[in-house]
């Protein structure tokens, strides 16, 4: 990290293009020495995108954590994190019941939660296709944390049961667990994208313009969003390119609500009467922070109605799938 940041020409584009840099008036070679701030950083990448030398403060940031956790033992200290550890390291509502087949949907934790009814359909319909489930934390936010090596440990369990049942492919509905999850895991890791059109389900998305925020881990390569397309008719807009992260990113919120909250309702500044995107996390935020007119692109395709619950009762979907049987 050191050797990379003194490559810096402190041209500041970093701190234009990043309300969190701009707060504390650093540029990334500045940010890399305050490791009080590693959890303030929303982890969204645009500084990479913009820096001419290629630093990347994602990294920055992810460094710092870690060391810090080495620091304390392997223990964050934090009370900020306490819930999140208390759920996800392991997480308390994984469910292997249905992991028996060699292609098994992975849907993560936040899309049960703000979908459960698209959850449910896509479950029953893959299961009429013989291909099973499992729910499980990808342990990106564990990772995130600085707690590399817990990550690593929870991630065991997932490898065993693949390798117990001869999984041969990982359906993931999340970008977030498609990316991480794709550096992780020796398997075939695909998008559900991906198999309702190899399934032949799923209906195309109609519209004049469609205006796409791309979900920060997708916003690079998209190739995420590029096994969406085939079922998109219409202009893709990148309307959204000025809002920097959801605000819900790196688990900076607790640290930064202010910018969190900025983030979030820097998509009415778009000029667009609507949002579609591909992330539940983005979708509860956006509709949280009071764009009502935000859109999962998935319940869309599947021809679903559904409301995303915005208090507690996402918590609540989780324990829910958690004691599902099929």
């Amino acid at each position: 990290m050191e050797n990379k940041t003194k490559s810096c020409i402190h041209c500041k584009l970093c701190t234009k293009n990043c309300d969190f840099l701009k707060k504390y008036d650093m540029d990334l070679e500045g940010f890399s020495k305050r490791e009080d701030l590693a959890y303030n950083c929303f982890l969204c990448g645009k500084c990479k995108g913009v820096c001419p030398k290629d630093i990347d403060g994602k990294e920055i940031a992810l460094t710092m954590r870690q060391n810090k956790v080495k620091k304390n033992n392997n223990v964050i200290l934090d009370k900020d994190y306490n819930l999140l550890l208390k759920e996800k390291n392991p997480y308390k509502f994984a469910n292997y019941k249905n992991a028996n087949k060699k292609s098994v949907l992975f849907p993560g934790c936040n899309f049960i939660s703000f979908l459960p009814k698209t959850s449910n359909k896509i479950i029953d319909e893959l299961k009429n296709n013989d291909i099973g489930v499992i729910f499980d934390c990808c342990q990106k936010p564990i990772d995130e944390l600085g707690l590399k090596e817990d990550a690593e440990k929870n991630l065991a369990t997932l490898r065993n049961k693949i390798k117990e049942e001869n999984i041969e492919e990982i359906i993931v509905v999340c970008p977030n667990c498609y990316y991480f999850l794709s550096k992780k895991l020796d398997v075939k890791i695909i998008t559900i994208y991906e198999k309702l059109e190899e399934l032949n389900m799923g209906k195309k998305i109609k519209e004049t313009s469609i205006p796409i925020y791309y979900p920060c881990p997708d916003r690079d390569k998209k190739a995420f969003f590029n096994t969406i397309t085939p079922f998109i008719e219409g202009k893709i807009k990148n309307s959204f390119k000025e809002t920097q992260c959801c605000g819900l990113g790196g688990c900076a919120v607790s640290k930064e609500s202010e910018i969190s909250t900025k983030f979030a309702k820097s998509v009415a500044l778009a000029g667009e009467e609507k949002l579609y995107t591909y992330c539940a996390s983005c979708v509860g935020n956006f509709k949280r922070k009071g764009f009502s007119e935000s859109y999962h692109i998935l319940p869309i395709i599947l021809n679903i109605e559904e409301e995303v619950p915005l208090g507690m009762k996402s918590l609540f979907n989780r324990v829910l799938f958690r004691l599902k049987k099929q």
